[in-house]
């Protein structure tokens, strides 16, 4: 796991010096991958990376994960509190929808969390603007494969170094990277709604998913879940479809 962060870490500042940019930023949420994330681009670019936290609604116990996350890595922070933005243009959302009477009791919290996955993303870019700096992702490869993530939302990025491993191999790294033992040992959220976690939404576990990725042998009708999500998924992980003349 030393050499495949070594070569993650060379990438990073691959990309970066293609890109021609100045430096890396990662949105920390106080979970697993954007931890590890956040040690690799402040080992790719030790003066030049940053780990901005953007609550909405987030808890006290999830903003302090985060800042224990930059602070024992050793990297800049930044919080920018979106709470009252996300609340505001929901609303105007809302309430025009359901002037048009289009507005959908049932899609409503998706529609919910998927707008603060993108609210995050925009001002991800608007930070990167300023600095010259590329936006890294924090997906892995049982997320990427299931589509277990919003489109133009946390997938809204400029690279992405660790979909190539799966949660395990994720949190293994995050071992050799010194990340906080807690958030190690924390269960996976994405921070959508409150008590939302991973697993919970998915319904089934990353270990089952990671196995699967593995070739090992998993109950039918996970392996069933696994395919249907990878594959409702596909446009999530394709370019756009582009009508030719």
């Amino acid at each position: 796991m030393e050499e495949q962060i070594e070569l993650i870490v060379k990438w990073l500042r691959e990309r970066a010096e293609d890109a021609k940019a100045k430096g890396l930023l990662v949105g920390v949420s106080g979970g697993l991958d954007s931890a590890v994330v956040a040690n690799l681009i402040k080992l790719a670019y030790p003066d030049n990376s940053l780990g901005v936290i953007m609550p909405i609604q987030t808890s006290e116990k999830n903003i302090q994960d985060a800042i224990d996350v930059t602070t024992a890595c050793g990297i800049e922070e930044l919080t920018i509190d979106l709470t009252d933005t996300h609340t505001n243009m929901y609303q105007t959302i809302s309430n025009g929808l359901q002037e048009n009477n289009s507005f959908s009791q049932g899609q409503d919290q998706l529609a919910n969390a998927n707008l603060r996955a993108r609210l995050r993303m925009s001002t991800l870019y608007t930070i990167a603007a300023h600095r010259n700096y590329l936006v890294v992702g924090t997906d892995n490869a049982s997320e990427w494969y299931t589509g277990y993530f919003t489109k133009y939302g946390d997938g809204g990025v400029d690279i992405l170094p660790l979909v190539d491993f799966t949660k395990t191999e994720v949190r293994e790294m995050a071992k050799v990277l010194g990340v906080p033992e807690k958030i190690i040992k924390k269960v996976p959220s994405a921070d959508l709604w409150e008590e939302q976690t991973d697993e919970m939404e998915m319904g089934i576990t990353y270990a089952v998913i990671d196995a699967y990725l593995k070739g090992e042998t998993i109950p039918e009708a996970d392996k069933v879940l696994i395919e249907s999500m990878h594959e409702k998924s596909q446009h999530k992980r394709e370019s756009l479809p582009m009508y030719r003349r």
